[in-house]
């Protein structure tokens, strides 16, 4: 490929000279009169060579090395003039320039100039080949990639480091240790190691809690700098992000937690995987489950693995409390508004503004709550208990019950407004009974945690306690589980739980059936009429009959309104 030339000079004579000389030689020559033409040539054309007279019509040939050279176009620039002088010489050497000739110019002097330029050029080229691949490479590595010098000076900075480290290339010729971006600073004491001691540091598996990714999980590696001659001159860091093979081996194992929930049963992997499904959508869930399988810590999960994580959750038990206090708790009440009523208060929805709300035994609310919880759902406003005020909240509502609302609905005693409203998503939990799997895994974390409490060094549940363990209906669940292994650690002396550390009701427990089995649904009055008399009218024994915790039993007597006559 022929080699381009540009000729910028005043005169027109030694425009044509030079492009006669040039092209004879086999050289793709342009010329330019004065500056706006030559700007124009370099803007369309990638030249190799260009001659530039100092003094040109208007600007300078100083003025056009100068726009070469902003412009960090890789060219040799040779300035020629009439009129040489230390001044000018200097100036032109100083912004760049490669050569210096004057004129009048002999064609050897022209052609030995113009060759020593071409091959400083293809010097530059090569190098800037290099530089681009480089560049390339280094830019496209998924690790983040940082260099300092030996006083923390930041080198460079690849873009992966954007991502993972929160870095950017703007961070250039900062010092390391003023970067530090809500991390535990393991990078920085990383660098400082190799710095100090000249040898490669390795950290494996780091959890990063970088300010942008909390649950960040990276490998570390720094190594010594050196320069063209081999001497020390810094360090390197790589940073790889591993947080999804991590998340990937976790996976593969089978998760055995999730948030604060112990299982690892295929119905509670399918649980987790609809809570990951729900952390970010923004609606209702409703969490249905039977006493003690864990409905509070749902609602937890869905708030702190989602959006919202970073403000409230507020919790409100709704059958713990009468009509007129809920609605106060709920929404607030000003001073006066009822006897009692001392001060202003504010309501549980103006204090989970920005977070969640979570309503346990929603079924319980009277149809008054009901009406303006509805209210709340649909126009995200309410006014406080004695004021005319409307207040705006940004709540997302997680509700929970051990009732089958669908069934109240039919009854009349819940709105089917309200209901549906409720019922965007459910999440069903299942029974302690019906993941059983799970129960070796609940009472290992549980020995882990009353350790903790009671200071003893319990290893485990003998063989005998862990064929009751596996036998026995649960009725309360998780937290009659709980409560159960609570209950050995206080009586337990030794390093291995007992039946004689049980209570009462798992000591006496025989997993022989019954007769008749009972079977049928539990809303079904009948059922539980079956269930008393089988059990001699034992509402203990009668709920264990069922599955069924002794609280959900008194309101099923009560409900159906049965009596022992």
């Amino acid at each position: 490929m022929k080699a381009k030339v540009l000729i910028i000079d005043d005169e027109e004579g030694i425009r044509f000279t030079f492009k006669k000389f040039l092209t004879a030689k086999d050289f793709d020559v342009s010329t330019a009169k004065d500056f706006d033409e030559a700007i124009q040539a370099i803007s369309v054309t990638d030249f190799d060579v260009i001659f530039a007279d100092i003094i040109l019509r208007g600007k300078t040939g100083i003025d056009v090395l100068r726009e070469i050279k902003s412009r960090r176009l890789n060219c040799p620039v040779i300035m020629i003039t009439g009129y040489p002088n230390i001044e000018t010489a200097s100036e032109a050497i100083r912004l760049g320039a490669f050569d210096y000739i004057p004129k009048p110019i002999q064609k050897d002097a022209l052609f030995h100039a113009l060759d020593v330029a071409l091959q400083h050029k293809a010097v530059i080229d090569e190098k800037e080949k290099y530089r681009l691949n480089l560049e390339a490479i280094f830019g496209s590595v998924k690790d983040s990639i940082i260099t300092v010098d030996k006083d923390l000076m930041v080198i460079e900075i690849n873009q992966s480091a954007r991502s993972i480290c929160g870095l950017t290339r703007d961070h250039i010729g900062s010092e390391f240790r003023t970067l530090q971006n809500d991390c535990g600073g393991k990078c920085l004491d990383s660098l400082i190691e190799t710095i100090e001691t000249k040898k490669s540091v390795e950290i494996t598996r780091l959890e990063c809690s970088c300010r942008d990714r909390m649950e960040q999980v990276v490998t570390i590696t720094t190594s010594p700098l050196l320069d063209r001659h081999g001497e020390f001159a810094g360090a390197i860091m790589v940073v790889k992000d591993e947080t999804r093979l991590t998340d990937l081996e976790r996976e593969l194992k089978e998760r055995r937690q999730f948030h604060k929930i112990i299982g690892k049963s295929k119905k509670m992997q399918e649980v987790y995987s609809l809570i990951e499904l729900l952390t970010d959508v923004e609606t209702t869930v409703l969490i249905s489950g039977e006493s003690g399988t864990g409905k509070e810590l749902v609602a937890e999960a869905l708030h702190y693995k989602g959006g919202r994580a970073r403000n409230p959750i507020v919790k409100v038990n709704c059958s713990a409390l009468s009509e007129n206090l809920l609605e106060s708790e709920l929404f607030g009440h000003v001073r006066g508004s009822f006897t009692g009523a001392v001060k202003d208060k504010i309501g549980r929805f103006q204090t989970a503004n920005g977070g969640s709300i979570f309503l346990d035994e929603i079924a319980d609310i009277s149809p008054k709550i009901q009406i303006e919880l509805l209210r709340v759902l649909q126009e995200k406003e309410f006014e406080m208990v004695g004021d005319s005020t409307t207040i705006k909240v940004d709540v997302r509502v997680i509700t929970a019950t051990n009732q089958d609302l669908s069934k109240k609905v039919q009854r009349g005693e819940f709105r089917e407004d309200l209901y549906y409203r409720l019922n965007v998503m459910k999440i069903v939990l299942p029974p302690l009974r019906e993941r059983r799997d799970d129960i070796p895994l609940l009472a290992e974390h549980f020995l882990e945690k009353f350790n903790g409490k009671f200071g003893k060094k319990i290893a485990g549940i003998s063989s005998d306690v862990q064929k009751i363990f596996m036998d026995y209906p649960w009725p309360g669940n998780v937290r009659e589980l709980e409560h159960t292994l609570e209950h050995a650690f206080i009586l337990c002396r030794q390093s291995t739980i007992t039946v004689d550390h049980l209570p009462v009701e798992l000591k006496t427990f025989s997993n022989k059936k019954v007769a008749v089995d009972i079977e049928g649904d539990i809303d079904d009055p009948s059922v539980i009429l079956q269930a008393l008399e089988k059990s001699e009218w034992n509402k203990s024994r009668a709920a264990e009959l069922l599955g069924i915790s002794r609280r959900s039993i008194y309101r099923k007597i009560k409900e159906f309104k049965i009596t022992q006559n």
